[in-house]
């Protein structure tokens, strides 16, 4: 159970980069860019094509975002020159990342096995430091040595990664172009009469959204061992219900409150799914449903959570309002059911 934890909490840490990607576009600038499902792949494709081919790791990986940059500034000029619809902009350029992944990677299926990637370096330099022998001599004595994960280094050193994007995306947002960004997913108008150029904003802050969703594409291949031209289907769906499930769960009074709730949320739903697939009667195959699920009660919970508190707080002031009228009436029945009657749709 330990492992099973500690590598779907290692996954959701990388997915997590992908969720602020999602969180840029659905809520910053309250476009639904569905480039995300081709772009994920785009980074891992790219960055497996080049590590195979003996590329550093590191620079592979760096590679891979500038490709999802790419990508994302394509929707954008749909979007904005192009005059095309942001749903379907974004629907034509997942189509068209498809074939562009399938022309990187020359095949549908790249191994990474038995090559060295940024994790595998990564692994043995923590290995070196004696992080992992330290870790793992805690787990024993508290009774888990006969669950140790292979390595602590990838986790750590995501762990630091990811914070360090969340860290650099708040104070992007804090800044005059970071705001015009909100602005414009805000309000269009009200920033072009600051004589502000939001065609350009639109495509930046795509164009970011995909660098980071690209980026975690990229990591996610390393980890996995393997790029392949599906691992992106239902990509937009696990960014949106971590997204949620964050916001949910952790509030989004201030952006840097946000962003930490998307990571939050990239985590729990990672760790959620891990637990729903150890259930008999359920298998891998049933993952895309369980996604479905963990969005729909996301969704949902909140809204049925607010209404019974509503109908909970008009309870009682039609109750309080009863006693205060029984009170003033002195028991008298004439007087009260008149009252009454008028307190019913209180």
């Amino acid at each position: 159970m330990f492992t099973a934890i500690f590598g779907s909490f290692e996954a959701g840490i990388i997915y997590a980069i992908m969720a602020l990607g999602v969180y840029l576009s659905f809520r910053i600038l309250d476009f639904p860019d569905l480039t995300v499902d081709g772009s994920f792949v785009t980074g891992a494709a790219l960055s497996a094509v080049l590590i195979a081919g003996g590329v550093n790791p590191f620079l592979a990986t760096i590679l891979a975002l500038f490709a999802g940059f790419a990508a994302g500034c394509m929707t954008g000029l749909l979007h904005t020159f192009g005059k095309i619809n942001n749903l379907l902009s974004g629907i034509l350029m997942m189509i068209a990342l498809y074939s562009i992944n399938l022309r990187i990677m020359g095949k549908s299926n790249i191994s990474l096995l038995n090559t060295d990637s940024a994790f595998t370096k990564i692994g043995a330099f923590f290995d070196s430091l004696g992080v992992d022998s330290f870790f793992n001599r805690l787990l024993t004595m508290v009774g888990l040595g006969d669950s140790l994960p292979d390595t602590w280094g990838i986790l750590l050193f995501m762990i630091f990664v990811t914070f360090v994007i969340k860290w650099l995306t708040d104070l992007f947002l804090q800044t005059e172009i970071g705001l015009a960004v909100r602005a414009t997913g805000n309000n269009k108008q009200m920033i072009r009469s600051f004589s502000a150029n939001t065609n350009l904003l639109t495509i930046l802050g795509l164009g970011l959204s995909n660098a980071l969703v690209a980026f975690s594409g990229a990591l996610i291949a390393q980890q996995s061992g393997f790029a392949d031209a599906g691992m992106g289907i239902g990509m937009i769906v696990i960014g949106l219900a971590s997204v949620i499930i964050g916001e949910a769960l952790f509030g989004t009074k201030t952006i840097a409150r946000a962003t930490l709730a998307v990571i939050g949320g990239a985590i729990i739903y990672r760790i959620v799914v891990t637990l729903a697939l150890r259930v008999e009667f359920l298998d891998p195959g049933d993952m895309k449903v369980i996604t479905a699920l963990i969005v729909i009660i996301a969704l949902t919970a909140p809204k049925l959570f607010e209404h019974s508190k509503e109908k909970k707080r008009k309870a009682k002031r039609r109750q309080e309002m009863q006693n205060m009228i029984q009170a003033s009436a002195g028991g008298k029945g004439e007087g009260y059911a008149g009252f009454e009657s008028d307190t019913q749709d209180f």
